[in-house]
């Protein structure tokens, strides 16, 4: 489990360091917006297509196998970024190509930990995971709090160092992958549902609609935060990072461990609606001009996406009891595919209005309202059987 947390961990620094550094980009090597926004697009793209074709060779190759290989790619494309981009005629070319390298680690640490922890002996499945899942923000959190500090002490232009002490983390996770204990999946060894039967099930693709949309809702705050606080709310680096990304990302982890705390308490499918609802509110609030309301609704975002992406975990495992590594594969490839949307039109709707992040962010506000859609509709089916 301890491996498991520091996979979240790993996930987090693959997903969010990058981000810190878009505004360096665009002034070093003169980026424009629009390219920074394709970095954003091909890393859940990637991890998407990660996801899809791991439903097929994960149980062929193993899960220790197979989380050993996601914690050398990560490691790989964050070493590859500190080189690659001054090698090469365009430095954007460089950056693409190791975003793609540790893209392909991040996919399949989205597939592989969350089953891991499902078949890890636990009192209760439901808190482990909001307890797993709280780690990506803890990680979330470590990143844009040391690598904060470590610009105000040494300047964005050492970034490259910083980038290697990060890789560091997914080569020692490694090493410890090849060595604990794992569990099967399914502890009866029956064979879990094909994807056919999956995308048959009208409560499956609800549960994917709720994974597109809760990670679009998250993401397209998430990934723009950074630079959103920076161009956007006119903060400076340090002051940007810690209001904007470092926020989010406490408050996205305080729910998870609230959650995994109390959540034996707390029924499950009210607890999501009434986060979706808030997630609503939160977007409202980064629309309107104000500095205050925006970082309020940046914090309130991290808050209330919080338990979206575990808890559809939670509900999948729960209606589905013969999901298996296909079903994780599925809602993991959902999850990356709203990853992927959200910023994007994020990102054109900023480009479309003269870089107008305020309203680029605002138009994904469709997301939560289609989770909250999809979780009164599952709900409701719940009830009728």
């Amino acid at each position: 489990m301890n491996a498991c947390f520091t996979g979240y961990i790993v996930q987090a620094i693959v997903n969010n360091f990058v981000p810190l550094l878009f505004v360096t980009f665009q002034n070093s090597w003169h980026i424009p917006l629009s390219r920074i926004t394709m970095l954003i697009t091909v890393n859940f793209i990637i991890q998407l297509s990660v996801d899809l074709a791991s439903a097929g060779f994960v149980d062929r190759l193993g899960y220790r196998a197979s989380a050993v290989t996601a914690h050398l790619f990560s490691a790989a494309g964050l070493l590859m970024l500190t080189f690659l981009p001054d090698m090469m005629p365009d430095p954007f070319y460089g950056i693409l190509i190791s975003v793609i390298v540790y893209a392909v680690g991040g996919g399949l640490i989205e597939v592989l930990i969350s089953p891991i922890i499902e078949s890890c002996p636990t009192d209760n499945k439901e808190t482990a995971m909001s307890l797993l899942h709280s780690f990506y923000c803890w990680g979330y959190m470590g990143v844009v709090l040391f690598s904060t500090v470590f610009f105000a002490l040494f300047g964005t232009g050492n970034w490259r160092a910083l980038t290697l002490v990060w890789a560091v983390i997914p080569v020692v996770n490694a090493v410890v992958f090849c060595k604990v204990p794992l569990f099967s999946l399914d502890e009866n060894e029956e064979t879990g549902m094909s994807i056919s039967s999956l995308i048959s099930d009208r409560k499956f693709l609800m549960l994917m609609l709720m994974m597109l949309s809760a990670g679009a809702g998250e993401q397209s705050v998430s990934q723009w935060a950074s630079t959103f606080a920076e161009e956007g709310l006119g903060l400076s680096k340090t002051v940007g990072d810690l209001a904007g990304p470092m926020m989010f990302a406490l408050m996205m982890g305080l729910s998870r461990v609230l959650y995994s705390r109390y959540g034996d308490r707390i029924e499950l499918d009210s607890a999501m609606k009434f986060s979706a609802a808030a997630c609503v509110i939160s977007y409202v609030c980064i629309a309107i001009p104000s500095s205050v309301l925006g970082i309020v609704g940046c914090a309130l975002c991290g808050f209330s996406v919080g338990i979206l992406w575990p808890g559809t975990f939670s509900l999948a495992s729960r209606s589905l009891v013969r999901g298996g590594t296909a079903m994780f594969a599925l809602l993991a490839l959902a999850g990356d595919l709203g990853c992927t949307a959200g910023p994007t039109l994020a990102g054109m709707i900023s480009s479309a209005a003269g870089d107008n992040l305020r309203l680029g962010v605002f138009a994904a506000v469709i997301f939560p309202v289609m989770f909250l859609i999809a979780a009164v509709f599952l709900g409701n089916r719940r009830k009728e059987k």
